[in-house]
């Protein structure tokens, strides 16, 4: 308004212009500061007077690309604020403290992964290139040679091009929709015609699509839909030009004498080489602005509809690296979406992917190991990578800083599948990993101690970590910093047995001295695990427990409720462990510890691993001659291995059978309940027919009158058992054709019954404190190991 000449008497002559409410922030992604204010405007009559007023939010901004880890921030800040005047001089301390973040901040994968594709950047390639410089004054004049021949089209394409590289005339060309609707005409009808003009007119809409505010505006002129036809149509015409090629060079083979043959292939090879740098050039902008177009999930969702996935995936094939790294940041961001992660696995990409770690490209091998991480949560994919060979290969990475957290979680994911860890030990991840753990007294990453964790569960690789004084250094930090995952990670590798387990006999003293009320109970409960994982024969329990003052503290854990149920559960389970020796028995029984143990039995009933735990430490003390009759006689305890000998967890099954083979060997009058208890439960269907028909059949009542359910032993009422044809007669007595089986069947030439029940028998004196039955079940072995027995027995 105010280079208006000689308006009108009447009409406004003068503007004034005031910025208002200045605010400083800084850019999301890139390395510059965002200035936002208020434009008040008011237009003033002859008189001065204010006859409208407009207000405006504008923005502006301050880009700063000389910033880095040695700029004087104080420097720079005085320099923004003298040459921007919309700051003002009393906010200098502001400016300087959000040039400070942004010399501080870490950039983010994702904003790695894009700034190479930021409009600035993307730059026309060899052949495009023009001499002249555009100007946003002579953009008319561009798309007058939109309607020429196809060179003066690639020209005008190129000039506007140029003009749209500018963030700053996008908005300006929105408002030309002549030139949008002219370009997109042109790409709709030419592109087929010329890779150098379709790539030039896709970069332009790029440039628009780099930004969510005009993604409507490349929506509308249905450049999505037109990439996608393009790719397509490139993959096609990329498999055609190879088929060529081959031919060819097989020809050129099978005759070597054929220089023309020769010549014709090389000549042939040149080509093929020009029109595939062309079409990765066509191909990477083409798929950048789908990329940033599949912001939007319904776009995306068009996408995947027409094979994106497989388009991207063969694109895997590719040499290109810049090409490449579009293509797994596509692939990236899809694979977040349950389909498309299917249709990658169906496409075998892990494969295509794994060839492209390691390599020389920081950005392609940080979004190929991002990719893999997404994929890496469905086992199938799992399985998919290990058989690629991923696992040395994600190893090599751990020694790159930039990229070693990104390798260790998808190493993480492999190593949770049991099948996976014992090939981590013919790799060079676990020193790696070991030189990361000891490396410093810093706070250690949780996917580190995590993935170490997973592998000393394996046999192999815990072998790999004690090697030399692994161990030894591994204790040593746990026990200065308190590291409960470290421990964690000891505790896994005592579970195994050999050489490795018979390492921590020079540590027990220190895993001990941990267990008290002063301690954090995380740490305790892992030093209570690892002792009670140290089943080793040379070990003196009592010797332990004495010196440490152990007893009191384990009975006191007892106590339901005294503390976290996981604490309480490691207290039962070192008692297990411990009570495998005679002495160490005798002196929990002493302390009176049972009857604390059977109050805890009652209270966790519901929980099996308490109830299991428990009643093996029962079985401990009645295998035990100085505990056996104090387990009979002086408590409960057989009680409840009857009660529990039938009950649906196979464990619990397994050691109340054992148990009550040794009570029943030691205790007529239990092996009577025992043996009654048992043929209750099998014959339970029978006794519940005999209880409901005793009443109407007087007959199932005894000769006394007395019935089968009264107060009389089952086991005394052989008149009740089934007569088998001969075995058994009414009254009990066996008859003498049973006899006549038997000689037929068992004597022997000697004429002496050979029954068989003399396999039972130990080949070896069974010592005087020591049942028959131990021959089946080891005390030194633990319950929940699987064991097999003869069927025949």
């Amino acid at each position: 308004m105010s280079d208006m000449e000689n308006p009108p008497t009447g009409e406004p002559r003068y503007v004034k212009r005031r910025v208002k409410g200045c605010s400083l922030d800084v850019h999301p992604t890139e390395k510059a500061l965002v200035v936002q204010y208020e434009v008040e405007a008011t237009i003033l009559g002859e008189l001065g007077e204010p006859m409208v007023e407009e207000r405006k939010d504008c923005q502006k901004m301050i880009r700063l690309k000389s910033l880095n880890a040695n700029t004087d921030t104080a420097s720079l800040a005085q320099k923004v604020v003298e040459e921007c005047h919309l700051i003002h001089p009393s906010k200098l301390a502001e400016v300087e403290q959000l040039l400070f973040y942004l010399q501080n901040r870490k950039q983010s994968s994702d904003n790695q992964e894009k700034k190479n594709i930021s409009p600035r950047d993307f730059t026309p390639y060899a052949g495009v290139e023009l001499d002249e410089e555009a100007s946003i004054g002579s953009i008319d004049e561009y798309v007058e040679l939109l309607y020429e021949d196809i060179q003066e089209k690639i020209r005008g394409a190129a000039l506007i091009f140029q003009l749209a590289r500018n963030p700053d005339n996008l908005e300006e060309l929105m408002q030309h929709e002549v030139v949008l609707g002219a370009l997109a005409r042109v790409l709709r009808e030419d592109w087929k015609q010329s890779v150098d003009l379709a790539t030039t007119i896709v970069s332009v809409f790029f440039c628009f699509s780099s930004f969510s505010q005009f993604h409507s505006l490349v929506t509308h002129f249905k450049i999505g839909a037109l990439c996608m036809n393009i790719v397509e149509h490139e993959l096609k015409r990329f498999e055609l030009w190879q088929d060529e090629l081959q031919k060819k060079k097989k020809a050129a083979d099978e005759f070597p004498d054929n220089q023309s043959l020769r010549k014709d292939h090389d000549k042939s090879l040149r080509k093929y080489q020009s029109l595939l740098a062309k079409q990765e050039q066509l191909l990477k902008v083409s798929l950048y602005l789908l990329l940033n177009l599949a912001e939007d999930t319904r776009t995306e969702l068009k996408m995947r509809n027409k094979n994106i996935v497989q388009m991207l995936v063969k694109l895997l094939e590719r040499d290109d690296q810049e090409l490449l790294l579009v293509a797994v940041s596509f692939l990236k961001k899809l694979s977040i979406f349950l389909e498309n992660k299917n249709d990658m696995a169906e496409a075998a990409a892990v494969e295509k992917l794994a060839r492209l770690l390691p390599c020389d490209h920081p950005e392609l091998q940080s979004a190929t190991c991002r990719l893999l991480l997404n994929l890496s949560f469905d086992a199938a994919l799992r399985s998919q990578m290990v058989q690629a060979g991923l696992v040395p290969r994600l190893s090599s990475l751990l020694a790159d800083e930039a990229q070693r957290q990104l390798a260790m979680c998808v190493l993480y994911h492999i190593s949770m599948d049991d099948r996976f860890k014992p090939m981590f030990a013919h790799t060079d991840c676990i020193p790696q990993l070991m030189k990361m753990m000891l490396g410093g007294e810093e706070q250690l990453d949780v996917e580190l101690v995590s993935l170490c964790i997973n592998l000393a569960a394996n046999r192999s690789n815990a072998q790999v970590f004690c090697e030399g004084n692994g161990l030894k250094l591994l204790m040593r930090r746990a026990l200065k910093l308190k590291d409960v995952l470290v421990m964690k990670m000891i505790r896994n590798l005592s579970q195994h047995g050999g050489a490795t387990k018979n390492l921590f006999l020079d540590h027990v003293g220190d895993l001990a001295a941990q267990i008290g009320e002063d301690e954090a109970e995380e740490f305790v409960i892992e030093c209570l695990g690892t002792l009670a994982n140290l089943t080793i024969p040379d070990l003196d329990w009592e010797l332990v427990l004495r010196e440490y003052g152990l007893v009191p503290y384990l009975k006191r854990r007892l106590k339901p409720g005294s503390a976290e149920d996981d604490l309480i559960l490691e207290v039962v389970i070192l008692i297990g462990t411990v009570s495998m020796d005679d002495s160490c028995a005798a002196m929990l029984a002493k302390s009176g510890i049972i009857p604390a143990l059977i109050d805890l039995l009652n209270a966790q009933q519901e929980d099996d691993e308490f109830v299991c735990q428990i009643l093996y430490i029962f079985y401990q003390m009645a295998f035990h001659k100085a505990t056996r009759d104090i387990i009979i006689k002086d408590t409960q305890a057989p009680a409840y291995f009857v009660d529990l000998m039938h009950d649906g967890n196979a464990a619990i099954r397994r050691v109340c059978d054992n148990t009550l083979d040794i009570i029943a060997e030691y205790d007529e009058e239990w092996a009577k309940k025992i043996q009654t208890a048992k043929f209750c439960y099998y014959n339970s269907q029978w006794l519940e027919m005999v209880e409901n028909r005793q009443l109407d059949e007087p007959f199932l009542s005894g000769d006394d009158g007395e019935s089968f359910s009264g107060n009389r032993d089952v086991l005394e009422r052989p008149d009740l058992f089934y007569a088998a044809d001969g075995i058994l007669s009414g009254d009990g007595s066996i008859s003498p054709s049973f006899y006549a089986d038997i000689q037929s069947s068992e004597l022997g030439e000697a004429g002496n019954l050979s029954s068989s029940l003399d396999q039972f028998v130990p080949s070896v004196p069974v010592p005087a404190d020591r049942p028959v039955s131990d021959w089946s079940f080891r005390p030194d072995e633990r319950f929940f190991y699987s064991y097999t027995a003869n069927a025949s027995q």
